[in-house]
C-alpha cells in the first residue's frame, strides 16, 4: 500500500470516527488529553485531513525536502510544555476549528475526504511539499506519513475521551506509523532501550516514548 493509500484508509477512519454520537454528545466535555475538551480534540483530528488540502494548495517547489527524521528534529512542539506559546496555539486553534459544532466539522471533513479520494490516488508521492509554517519542504509520501502519525495518536485519544474501545487501523496504514515511532524512538533513547523494551522487559527502561 503506497503512503497515499494509507494516509486515505487512515483519513476514513477518522472520519468515521467524527461520525460517532459519541462524539457530539461529549463536545462540551473535558478530552484525554489535558486542557482541550473532546470537540477540541475532534477539531485537532479534522485538522489533520484540512492540512493535506492546504500542502496541495502550494506551489510547486523547488527547495530540497529535508528527511522526515530531521522534520521531528526541528518541531518546537516536542518537549514543549503543556502552558508554552506552542501547545496554548495548537489548542487555540483546535477549539476555534470545534467552534463550528460538531455538524458543521464532520460535513467538511466528509467533504474534504471525498475530494481528496479523487485526487490523491493520481499524485506522485516524490513530489515535493513546501511547508511555509515550518520554512522547510518535505516529500508529499513523508508528509503523509506525518499526517498518519498524528491522525493514529489523535484516533485513539479521542476513541478513550468519549469511552470507544481502541481504534485499529489497517495494517498497511499503521505499519509506517510504528517504524516512525520506533525510529524517533531509538533516537531519543537508544537502540538498546527500545531493542529490551520489547524483547527483554526485565531490564527495559522506564520510558520509550517516541514523541
Amino acid at each position: 500500500m503506497s503512503a497515499i493509500d494509507a494516509y486515505l484508509a487512515a483519513a476514513a477512519q477518522a472520519v468515521a470516527l467524527l461520525e460517532r454520537p459519541e462524539v457530539a454528545a461529549a463536545w462540551e466535555q473535558p478530552s484525554a488529553l489535558a486542557e482541550m475538551t473532546v470537540g477540541g480534540l475532534a477539531g485537532h483530528l479534522a485538522a489533520q485531513i484540512f492540512s493535506v488540502d492546504s500542502a496541495l494548495a502550494e506551489p510547486a517547489s523547488a527547495e530540497a525536502p529535508i528527511p522526515l527524521l530531521e522534520n521531528f528534529a526541528r518541531a518546537t512542539w516536542i518537549d514543549a510544555p503543556l502552558d508554552g506559546e506552542v501547545n496554548a496555539g495548537i489548542r487555540a486553534k483546535s477549539e476555534g476549528i470545534a467552534a463550528e459544532g460538531p455538524r458543521s466539522l464532520l460535513k467538511r471533513a466528509r467533504a474534504a475526504l471525498a475530494e481528496q479520494q479523487t485526487e490523491l490516488p493520481g499524485l506522485s508521492g516524490g513530489r515535493t511539499v513546501f511547508l511555509p509554517q515550518k520554512g522547510f519542504a518535505l516529500t508529499f509520501d513523508d508528509f503523509l506519513v506525518t499526517r498518519l502519525l498524528e491522525l493514529a495518536v489523535h484516533i485513539d485519544d479521542l476513541a478513550v475521551s468519549v469511552g470507544l474501545p481502541p481504534q485499529e487501523l489497517p495494517d498497511a496504514a499503521f505499519d509506517p506509523v510504528l517504524v516512525l515511532l520506533a525510529r524517533l524512538a531509538a533516537r531519543r533513547h537508544g537502540q538498546a532501550a527500545l531493542l529490551r523494551a520489547l524483547a527483554r522487559v526485565e531490564r527495559a527502561p522506564a520510558a520509550v516514548n517516541a514523541i
